[in-house]
């Protein structure tokens, strides 16, 4: 289990970003998503079972904390961050929580249900990748909380379609109550007037994430969260796009191509030289 091959063959915007950090830090980022990619896919496994699933998540439980004879390689790696970085394993716990959340059906009557369970999956992530991008200010945890809420609403509305298949409904029943679409319309996949204004609610929940990111994030940290700013500047590329197309998310599957990741990866590292000769 190579953290390198792990965020390699898993293609995601995430991995494309670490291209802007310096090589100790790649590495060491490269490993902690390794770990919250085997996470996530035990969550999100069809071949093995509920109980299965939150046994392979309580053996990591206990592999972020102490070497065992039967842990994969990845264990010993993440174990080896906590020396370089204000990193401990319940900030790990945080996220494995999230994922746990995702076992059986999903539902949420509130969006402050919703809000917790993109905290532990996002921006939980976001606190442990800041300590390995190296902040200065302690703002910059509520930059990695705010954009952490920005991007997970963003996979939300992309992928609306993808999540039925797997008996989750992200969308809180009380947006769906206000809009009038009903959950038999969203199994229908009935992409209507009722479902773009559900739709662009939910997108502007994400903006304002994004917009409060933006605000909070302190000016010495700039250069050390390219990489999130990468991520931020693709995700709400997307998100825009989506609301553009009226959010086909039924019959389409949102993402950037590969120039057009390159040339937001070039324009925030162009900002970054700009801003560093001011």
């Amino acid at each position: 289990m190579n953290a390198a091959k792990i965020t390699r063959d898993s293609k995601s915007n995430l991995a494309l970003a670490f291209v802007a950090l310096g090589r100790e830090r790649r590495n060491d980022i490269t490993i902690f998503y390794a770990f919250c990619r085997v996470i996530d896919d035990i969550a999100d496994s069809a071949e093995t079972s509920a109980e299965e699933k939150a046994s392979a998540l309580k053996a990591w439980r206990k592999w972020i904390r102490e070497s065992t004879p039967d842990e994969p390689a990845l264990a010993g790696d993440v174990r080896g961050l906590y020396a370089k970085y204000a990193i401990a394993p319940a900030m790990l716990d945080e996220i494995i929580d999230g994922v746990e959340m995702d076992l059986g059906s999903v539902r949420y009557e509130t969006f402050e249900e919703l809000r917790l369970y993109c905290y532990r999956v996002a921006s939980a992530v976001g606190l442990v990748s800041i300590e390995i991008f190296g902040f200065r200010n302690a703002g910059c945890r509520d930059y990695a909380i705010q954009l952490g809420l920005a991007l997970q609403m963003t996979n939300i509305i992309r992928d609306v379609g993808k999540d039925l298949g797997n008996e989750r409904i992200y969308l809180p029943r009380e947006d769906l109550a206000r809009f009038g679409y009903s959950e038999a319309d969203l199994r229908a996949r009935r992409h209507n007037d009722a479902f773009v204004r559900l739709m662009q609610f939910e997108a502007s929940r994400a903006e304002d994430f994004f917009f409060r990111a933006a605000a909070v994030l302190p000016r010495e940290d700039r250069r050390s969260m390219v990489a999130a700013e990468i991520m931020a500047s693709v995700y709400h590329a997307l998100l825009r796009r989506m609301k553009r197309d009226r959010f086909r998310v039924f019959d389409k599957e949102y993402r950037l191509s590969k120039i057009e990741k390159s040339g937001r990866i070039a324009g925030q590292l162009l900002r970054l030289c700009l801003n560093a000769r001011r």
